[in-house]
Order: structure tokens, then C-alpha cells, then sequence
């Protein structure tokens, strides 16, 4: 494949064979070896070649390989003529991260760290296929698909103040959970307020650097400050919504005559009845983990209380952002409406923008990265570069260099979990199979991912966190 640099940070796929638009990849010199290696350059060329999609196929700095998208792949289509693929937004539907910030600092919580995080891990399910502690029957369940996190904060797990820091305010309102199946129904019966496993997780973090005091300030962020991040998804329920579409999709895309360059790339018309309504199913999924990660915060919270025996108030537990990763949304852009894929990216958007919350105006839309466990996570800010150039958009975490299989030749969980205590970070794990998945040479270096995203302008680096409790299921 031919790459052209148009200069440190950016590398385009031009135009060729069946590609409606250029491709455009965000990657350093080092990092760029990797992409071209595993094919998802590749992955991004074939997006490219989809009907109705508009300006260029993007992929951010933690490309990877996914299924029919890249992981880290961003791309807007016509509402008119373009399509929706189940492939661009991926199973986890609406995996995302939220941030919460505290009052409290290291010396406040360096006695009880242990106790915290075996109380965070008590007190929040998690694991494969780990069972919620709620007791729902299918109609709330729907109520759930339909209301997002407002179903939570009007159950008593929450304030306004956490859906006006959530992004659309956690909930899409194109949720219609008529459109959702009974085994997808069922699973999230179960398993709502769960964390799941594999690279999710719970983290109690120490902010260690400060990037942009203003917008740190704007944000409550403060250096010292212990900061709580919350990283997980649609859990079972995403995943059948996914599984259940790809099928209907596959039959779509040969009825309205679309040519796949990838099978996995299955799709309809954005406008089409099967189109419509995948976009309402995938809603309620949207919806389901905005609530998953409603429930899990107020748990959290619980937990902090129960070991410090102080009030939420006084600990000041509060949210500061919650974004997605894995979603398709409406979105205006130069007075036009076009339906925006973001699967493993994050939304991005400038100070002024009416879609973020109020008191964040003057400063921009923060934006959340996790690493992985034993390196840092950052927060960053959105940019009117993005706006220009990304659809808003910037990269999501790290993303993953090695399979979970070569993860697991010649290291354990046990040994993992022993070198990161040496380090300071406190690790618990439902299983020391999945702890050794996720051991942090699996991933890119989140610093050179940020720093990519960083200096191409796409997003801008405002505080850094260093890990030291981790909850992984």
C-alpha cells in the first residue's frame, strides 16, 4: 500500500480503485510500521470505498485491526446517499470512559488504597458474564434502553449534575427497544451495573501533571488530586445488538445493490427501514451503557464512603466528563447533517460548541484517555481543529499491539500483578488469565498516542494520571 506524509502526524491513502475519498491516518513515523503490518490500513482504504461517505476515511494514532473498520476509525456519511454499518461502531456498542475528579489527595487515601480498591471490587460486579445486583424485569429493562442514564439519576443513582457531564446527556433519543431482540433483552437483564472484563476497568488515579492550568481548572482538576476512572460498555446486550444486525445487514447490502469491498463492512442505506432501524436498537445499547456507567459511579461512590467514612459532599465525588468510544451520531457540520461513525475514537469538540455542558463553554469538551494498567491516562480537550478535520473527533486510548494469545505466552496474571505492586499500583482481578491479557506491553504507548493527537492539533493535552488501584474483571 502506498502512504503519502503530508507531514509528521499525517499520512493519506490516496484515491484509488474503488475509493470514493482519500484516507487519512494520524500516526507517528514509529507507530505508522504497525498499521501497515496488521492491515488496518488496509481496513481504512475499503471504508473509503463505502457509497455516500464524505470527506476522507480517518483513522486516529491507536489504529488497530477490527472487524470490518479499523479500531480507532472515524467516517461521516450523506444522510441522503450514504450509509450505516454495524462494522463502524463494533460490538461493544457505546464502551466509553467517564472521569470523576475529588477533593481528596494522595496523603488522604495512601492508608486505606488496599481496602479501597477491595471494597470498589466487592461492591461493583465484574468479570465474563458476571450478573448485576439489580433485580429487573423486561420492562424496566426497556425503560433502561429508552432513558439511558436519567433512568439511573431518577432511581436514586445520581444527580443532574452527572447527566448534564455526560455526553447527550446519556441518552440518544432515537432509542426504540421494540427494535431490540429477546436474547438481547434478556442479557441485559443481567448484567446492568456490571463492569465485564477484558480491557475494562475501574482505576483510582493520582494526577501527577498539569498540561493547561486554565482548562484544568475549568475541569476541577488539580495536581495531587486523586481522580476515579470508570471504563466500560454495553456489556452482553451491545454485543447481540451488534451480532443480531450484521446478519440483517449482510441480506440489506445485497438487496440495495451495495458492493462490499470487505464482507464484515455489511451495511444499508442510512434511510432504509433496516437502517432506521438498527439506528434505534443501537441507541438503547447507546442508552444501556450510559446507565451501566451511572450505576457502577454511584457504587462507587458508596465505596469511597464506606472506607473513608466521609460524605460524597465533603469528598467531592463529582463527574467530570463521561464520553463514548464505539457510537454513530447525527451531527451538524457546516449547516449539514451527516451520520458520524466512531469506533475506538472520541469526540473532540471546541470551546462555544452548544453540545457540551454549560460550565465547560469557555474551556471545551474534555476528553478522556485511558492507558492501560501500570501507565498513565490523560485528559485532554477538544479543539476547532478537530471540527475541521477529524468530524470532531480524536483517539481513544491506547489501542492493542498484541493479541490477548501472544499476552498470555510467558507471563501470568500472578507475576503481573506482583511487578505492578513493586511499582506502587494495587491490582485486583476476577481473573489472572484476563489480568495477563491486558498486561501493558499488549497496548501502544499511550504518551506517543496523545502526543501524536497533541501536536497534529486534533486534541490538546491538558492533564496527565498516574494509576494506583485497578479493578479489572
Amino acid at each position: 500500500m502506498h502512504l503519502n506524509k503530508i507531514d509528521d502526524y499525517r499520512w493519506e491513502i490516496p484515491v484509488s480503485g474503488a475509493m470514493n475519498v482519500p484516507g487519512l491516518i494520524f500516526s507517528s513515523e514509529q507507530m505508522i510500521s504497525s498499521v501497515i503490518r496488521e492491515k488496518a490500513a488496509e481496513q481504512l482504504e475499503n471504508v473509503a470505498c463505502l457509497p455516500g461517505i464524505v470527506g476522507r476515511a480517518l483513522a486516529m494514532p491507536d489504529i488497530h485491526w477490527g472487524y470490518g473498520f479499523p479500531i480507532g476509525g472515524v467516517a461521516a456519511f450523506d444522510i441522503d446517499k450514504g450509509v450505516i454499518s454495524p462494522g463502524g461502531i463494533g460490538y461493544d456498542i457505546n464502551c466509553g470512559v467517564r472521569l470523576l475528579r475529588t477533593n481528596l489527595t494522595k496523603k488522604d487515601i495512601e492508608k486505606h488504597i488496599q481496602k479501597l480498591v477491595e471494597q470498589i471490587f466487592f461492591n461493583v460486579p465484574s468479570g465474563v458474564g458476571s450478573t448485576g445486583k439489580l433485580n429487573l424485569n423486561n420492562k424496566e429493562v426497556r425503560s433502561v434502553l429508552e432513558n439511558g442514564a436519567a433512568w439511573a439519576v431518577k432511581n436514586g443513582y445520581g444527580s443532574q449534575h452527572d447527566l448534564a457531564h455526560t455526553e447527550q446527556e446519556g441518552r440518544l433519543d432515537a432509542a426504540d427497544s421494540s427494535e431490540v431482540s429477546a436474547r438481547a433483552l434478556e442479557r441485559g437483564r443481567e448484567q446492568l451495573g456490571t463492569l465485564g472484563a477484558g480491557n475494562h476497568f475501574l482505576e483510582i488515579q493520582v494526577v501527577e501533571d498539569i498540561f493547561d492550568e486554565k482548562t484544568a481548572a475549568a475541569f476541577g482538576i488539580f495536581k495531587g488530586q486523586i481522580t476515579v476512572m470508570v471504563h466500560t460498555g454495553s456489556r452482553g446486550l451491545g454485543y447481540q445488538v451488534c451480532d443480531d444486525y450484521l446478519k440483517v445487514f449482510i441480506d440489506a447490502a445485497k438487496k440495495y445493490s451495495i458492493n462490499l469491498p470487505d464482507r464484515q463492512l455489511a451495511c444499508a442505506p442510512v434511510k432504509s427501514g433496516e437502517g432506521a432501524r438498527y439506528y434505534a436498537a443501537m441507541s438503547c445499547a447507546a442508552n444501556y451503557a450510559w446507565a451501566n456507567r451511572q450505576l457502577i459511579t454511584h457504587w462507587i461512590r458508596e465505596s469511597f464512603g464506606a472506607v473513608l467514612g466521609r460524605s460524597i459532599k465533603d469528598m467531592g465525588l463529582e463527574l467530570v466528563y463521561d464520553v463514548a468510544h464505539n457510537i454513530g451520531k447525527f451531527e451538524q457540520y457546516n449547516g449539514k447533517k451527516l451520520l458520524v461513525h466512531r469506533k475506538g475514537a472520541t469526540r473532540a469538540f471546541p470551546a462555544g460548541n452548544p453540545n457540551i455542558p454549560k460550565d465547560y463553554m469557555q474551556a471545551g469538551q474534555p476528553v478522556i484517555i485511558p492507558g492501560t494498567m501500570g501507565t498513565e491516562s490523560y485528559v485532554m480537550v477538544g479543539t476547532e481543529q478537530a471540527m475541521a478535520e477529524t468530524w470532531g473527533s480524536t483517539c481513544h486510548g491506547a489501542g492493542r499491539v498484541m493479541s490477548r494469545h501472544e499476552a498470555l505466552k510467558g507471563s501470568s496474571g500472578q507475576d503481573l500483578a506482583r511487578s505492578l505492586e513493586k511499582k506502587g499500583i494495587f491490582v485486583k482481578s476476577e481473573s489472572w488469565k484476563t489480568l495477563a491479557e491486558e498486561r501493558p506491553d499488549a497496548y501502544k504507548n499511550v504518551t506517543e498516542v496523545v502526543n501524536v493527537c497533541h501536536n497534529a492539533g486534533i486534541s490538546k493535552k491538558v492533564a496527565r494520571m498516574k494509576p494506583w488501584g485497578v479493578v479489572k474483571g
